[in-house]
């Protein structure tokens, strides 16, 4: 029975194993369409469409060299405003939203239900809704193409607020009193005990507020008028014309312009994980 046993879980571990292999492979079919097509001419593109053919013959890396060179260098603006927009938006975000997520699971005040629920709300609010209003009031403090204009409206995420709420729920209330007792202001509770165990948290939510920011289009649409401050969705959009398709500096700009969330994704996996499965297991 034992062997029985066992080889029934290997068997099913295996099949596991090959199943999610397979699913990995077709998510990442698209990007290795992309990857090979970046190295292509953009007329192979136009002629045969995305393919896996390989032709050497035609492979060269001078897409590559069109994104520094080519109209300007203008694909370097984009990627330096993304950067910019992406590090300050998450930055910031990662500290309020972790702040008001933490007042709100360890700190009893009037009101606190209902800030909840209003954060709630909002979550479920289309963005749609609120682009007009954003707008006007981008207007108003006149932060139209400009870098605050791009992240401040989106700086406190709700999803961020609610997740860190959640993780600090399960924080132990007892290293506050601990705290109080040494002396320590609530900043300093905050900041020198409580941070240092949201780690998993804030590796989470570091990967899902910089994608977020990162492939944000229509906002960075809206706000941002001149070609220069556009960011790289936008401006990896604008090659897409009824009077021509640049895919030389296209294919290979989509490659590069995934490198940087591949990188935050690395550095913060293994918070990612615990961050994401912290509650899950009891005891």
């Amino acid at each position: 029975m034992a062997i029985q046993s066992k080889t029934k879980n290997n068997f099913t571990t295996a099949s596991i194993i090959i199943f999610f292999s397979v699913v990995s492979l077709i998510a990442l079919m698209p990007f290795v369409f992309l990857t090979l097509s970046s190295f292509k001419p953009g007329v192979e593109m136009i002629r045969n469409g995305l393919s896996l053919q390989l032709d050497f013959e035609n492979f060269s890396l001078t897409n590559y060299g069109y994104l520094l060179t080519d109209r300007d260098g203008v694909y370097m603006h984009w990627y330096k405003n993304s950067i910019i927009i992406t590090a300050l938006q998450t930055g910031g975000g990662l500290l309020l939203s972790s702040m008001v997520g933490y007042a709100l699971a360890l700190y009893r005040f009037k009101g606190r239900n209902l800030t909840f629920l209003l954060v709630l709300v909002v979550m479920m609010v289309p963005i749609e809704i609120l682009l007009l209003p954003l707008y006007k009031l981008s207007i108003t403090l006149k932060i139209i193409n400009t870098y605050r204009g791009a992240f401040l409206p989106f700086l406190v995420s709700m999803t961020g607020i609610f997740f860190f709420r959640q993780y600090a729920i399960g924080l132990p209330k007892e290293l506050m009193e601990a705290g109080r007792i040494d002396g320590c202001t609530e900043f300093g509770i905050f900041f020198k005990i409580m941070m240092p165990l949201m780690k998993p948290a804030y590796g989470a939510m570091t990967i899902l507020l910089a994608m977020a920011s990162w492939n944000s289009f229509v906002w960075p649409l809206i706000v941002m008028r001149d070609t220069a401050m556009q960011t790289l969705p936008v401006g990896l959009q604008t090659m897409l014309t009824p009077y021509g398709n640049n895919y030389n500096m296209l294919m290979s700009g989509a490659v590069v312009a995934v490198l940087p969330i591949m990188l935050v994704f690395l550095f913060n996996q293994k918070s990612f994980i615990a961050g994401m499965t912290a509650g899950s297991v009891k005891g």
